[in-house]
């Protein structure tokens, strides 16, 4: 009797159907999605496997070892790719063709590595790098200089953590504010090939080559219009996106390893490095921040001034210049200070779109008397029930009420399922009572406090309300540069107080009937009719109500999933016990020497049950999506 897969293999057309076959069948009992060269290298192996398993035996082919061989060809290639799967599984190596761009991107990656290393340990962070010092009077100055050399991605990351008080230290948080992203200019040969090569340097009758302002993403340059109109450039520096990219990824992977410790899941470390990506990101793309400026002056008043965007590209943007002195050079005005703080308050609560980095850079004393904002680079969004919330947090503040003060806490922020919400009651009272207690005068710092218990709680404070206390810590400073001793919590508590009171006029609580009525009318409108059907029902003994289980699809799904698994296995465990039991009888005709039909029978059994526990075993350790 000869070898079937032996002969198969001298017929190419045959062997291709039979490797293409046994690579469906393994598909389809193990339920994945497998690589092509993968599958063909383990059909390979199992048929080297069953052919020299049965390669020894009689000159024709007999149809019950057939049946044998192919279960055994099957069962390996079937166990090679389950013992590959559970090691490598699929796509986690990239295929050929994407090689060469992944070693090119791993040595970049490598080099600014190195150049980021050897900037910490100049800094005298290199201890901390290898953990072997845990605490250092000087640790927060060392990192703030190792991030100001490290280049533009590592300055606004640093800007970023220094707004995060419920996650950093307060001696970290201020010596990160002290961040500067102030940069020598780029040579105005770099500058003017961005210029022609995204707008064309036809468009402007002159440019001044000496910039008004450098920084790390950006330099601005004067200029006229063909119109005559003066105006601003601002150009993107020319290698900056390409470093923000490669430092984007390390800082993606440096989350992705701190997302696996206890403290690093804990602080949604993943989901902060992915939200810094996406602003720093935006801040690249010029075109948004026009329509940030368009956004803002859409839903602002004449109060502010705010320029006008003449042009955008995505590394180019032409805009008006604003006609004014930094404010460092204006003299002391309270009321300026009042009319900034309620324009970025209104923007916040009102309109819920505001600069979000309104520092003394960014602000100018205009000609006219106003003040003027630049750099929309970083705006921030807020959705209408993040705006109530925090509406609600600054009134609770406002009255000194904990109750309320818990409610638009947790309303605002991620709240962890076991939380003990008398304790944290408790907790804010005692805040305000620290705070807001007779003859107190409350400042910003009572924030930090606040960041304290929410970090104490294991509450979590979505980006979008980071970037409000943010935008509120920075216009603290430029308020304290126009008008020394301002006090930004007791404006801020006088102005949600205003927007109460405008609330509860005649006016106001008429409209808010009207547009709650025309909301909850269709509803009233067929309530009656629904009344009547269930009342009708009660008199004539057809009430009931009925409940769908397993009414989410997610639970049908792992219901499905469980019960599938748990059939796989009795039905494999079955299968094992008939095939023990059938090669352990001697009845039944002889197909080969020694080997009767039961047995024949017995191993197919045995072959069956194997393959669906392997089936069992990789989909018990199979990612989860």
């Amino acid at each position: 009797m000869g070898d079937f897969l032996v002969y198969t293999i001298g017929f190419p057309i045959t062997f291709l159907l039979l490797v293409l076959g046994m690579s469906l069948a393994a598909r389809r009992i193990l339920g994945l999605h497998i690589g092509l060269i993968r599958t063909a290298l383990a059909c390979l192996m199992a048929i080297s496997i069953a052919s020299s398993a049965f390669g020894e035996t009689t000159a024709e082919p007999s149809a019950g070892l057939v049946t044998l061989q192919l279960g055994l060809a099957i069962l390996a290639v079937i166990g090679l790719l389950a013992f590959a799967e559970i090691i490598v599984p699929t796509g986690s190596i990239p295929p050929l063709t994407e090689w060469w761009g992944m070693a090119r991107r791993r040595i970049a990656r490598t080099r600014r590595y190195s150049r980021i290393t050897a900037i910490a340990f100049r800094h005298g962070l290199g201890p901390y790098l290898r953990g072997r010092e845990r605490t250092s009077t000087g640790l927060a100055r060392s990192l703030r200089l190792a991030l100001q050399d490290a280049g533009v991605t590592f300055v606004k990351l640093g800007q970023v953590l220094s707004t995060r008080a419920d996650l950093v230290p307060q001696d970290f948080v201020d010596e990160l504010s002290l961040l500067q992203d102030k940069v020598p200019p780029a040579k105005w040969d770099q500058v003017r090939a961005v210029l022609d090569a995204e707008v064309g340097l036809d468009a402007f009758r002159e440019v001044d080559p000496e910039p008004l302002a450098a920084a790390s993403i950006a330099q601005v340059h004067r200029a006229v219009l063909k119109s005559g109109a003066e105006v601003v450039v601002k150009v993107q520096r020319p290698d900056v996106r390409a470093t923000a990219e490669g430092d984007l990824d390390i800082v993606a992977r440096l989350a992705e390893t701190l997302q696996r410790t206890r403290w690093g899941a804990a602080l949604g470390v993943r989901d902060l490095a992915a939200g810094f990506a996406a602003a720093l990101r935006e801040e690249l793309d010029f075109k948004i921040e026009a329509r940030n400026i368009t956004a803002v002056a859409a839903a602002s008043d004449s109060s502010v001034g705010l320029p006008h965007v003449h042009l955008s590209t995505s590394r180019v943007l032409v805009m008006d210049r604003l006609d004014g002195v930094p404010l460092r050079g204006a003299s002391e005005d309270v009321g300026l200070a009042r009319t900034l703080l309620r324009f970025v308050l209104r923007q916040v609560m009102l309109d819920g779109v505001f600069h979000a980095d309104p520092h003394p850079g960014n602000v100018l004393l205009l000609a006219d008397g106003r003040l003027g904002l630049l750099d929309f680079g970083s705006v921030g969004r807020i959705d209408s029930a993040l705006r109530s919330a925090l509406q609600r947090l600054l009134l609770a503040i406002d009255r000194s009420d904990p109750a309320s003060l818990t409610d638009a806490l947790l309303e605002l922020t991620s709240r962890p399922e076991d939380i003990d919400e008398q304790r944290l009651e408790r907790s804010l009272g005692q805040f305000m009572a620290r705070h807001l207690g007779a003859g107190m005068r409350p400042d910003v710092e009572m924030f930090g406090d606040l960041f304290l218990i929410v970090s104490r709680f294991g509450l979590s404070i979505p980006p979008e309300i980071a970037a409000v206390f943010r935008a509120l810590a920075t216009l603290e400073g430029t308020l304290a540069v126009l008008a020394p001793g301002f006090n930004i919590v007791v404006e801020s508590r006088s102005f949600a107080a205003e927007q109460i009171s405008e609330r509860l006029t005649p006016e106001s609580v008429k409209r808010t009937m009207t547009e709650e009525l025309q909301a909850v009318l269709p509803m009233l409108r067929r309530l009656p009719r629904r009344i009547d059907r269930i009342t009708g029902a009660m008199e004539q003994g057809r009430l009931s109500m009925s409940m769908r289980l397993f009414a989410d699809e997610r639970d049908r799904s792992f219901i499905t999933g469980l019960l599938h698994q748990v059939m796989l296995t009795a039905l494999g465990a079955t299968a094992g016990v008939m095939a023990v039991l059938l090669l352990g009888s001697s009845g039944g005709p002889s197909v080969a020497a020694d080997i009767g039909l039961y047995q024949v029978f017995g191993y197919n059994l045995l072959i069956i049950s194997v393959l669906l526990g392997l089936r069992v075993v990789v989909a018990v350790f199979r990612p989860r999506s």
